[in-house]
């Protein structure tokens, strides 16, 4: 019999990149956001007598120049992987829906539930604060189709074609772009370590309608 080779289809990349010298001063950008966070949840924290599970989640950073650079950085990355994949975003402009940043709680307990966004197109983090003993990014399979007939894995530790769910490990200065349906959260944190990353969303708007919204202001 003929060997048989695999053509893989639909795929569903991750993209990786590092930017560590980015790391001290987007920090010391995003403290007073961070302090802010924590003082909105003061009330609850005093109610339950701790910040134990909580997800310190800023403002939105889009309209503060000091994150400028980043959001350039951000924007051309994403429209470079739309159109890596075969998009045609002529007719297109990429636009910010979201922009923040969060920090788990000290105490441990922070986490995110499986989710996707919708009404998006790319999605992804950049880790300021994280270490072997914090929480990492997990994805899983976006083919329901596939999962409605699953069957066991040989070893789950190991990530194959036959994985449900992959986990990666967040490191200070790494960049993480996805494709925004990719169903995605975040492993119970230990309170081990500091944890805080951006994340961002942006969605590809037809230039038309962007017309159309300015020309009725």
């Amino acid at each position: 019999m003929n060997e048989l080779k695999p053509v893989h289809l639909f795929a569903s990349p991750i993209y990786i990149t590092e930017k560590p010298e980015w790391v001290k001063p987007l920090i010391k950008k995003t403290d007073p956001y961070i302090v802010e966070a924590k003082k909105r949840n003061k009330d609850l924290i005093k109610k339950f007598k701790s910040d134990f599970g909580f997800s310190h989640h800023s403002t939105p950073l889009l309209t503060d120049p000091a994150f400028d650079e980043f959001q350039k950085f951000v924007g051309q990355g994403s429209a470079n992987i739309l159109d890596s994949q075969g998009f045609d975003l002529t007719n297109h402009t990429m636009v910010f829906t979201e922009l923040w940043v969060q920090e788990f709680s000290a105490k441990g307990g922070g986490h995110h539930v499986v989710h996707t966004h919708y009404n998006n197109h790319i999605s992804g983090f950049y880790f300021l604060k994280a270490s072997e003993h914090t929480s990492r990014p997990f994805f899983d399979d976006p083919r329901a189709a596939a999962l409605m007939s699953k069957l066991p894995e040989k070893k789950q530790e190991i990530s194959s074609l036959a994985s449900s769910t992959i986990n990666f490990p967040a490191t200070p200065g790494k960049f993480m772009f996805f494709n925004s349906y990719m169903p995605h959260g975040f492993h119970v944190d230990r309170g081990i370590e500091p944890f805080r990353f951006i994340h961002w969303n942006m969605q590809a708007i037809p230039n038309h309608f962007l017309q159309n919204k300015i020309e009725k202001v």
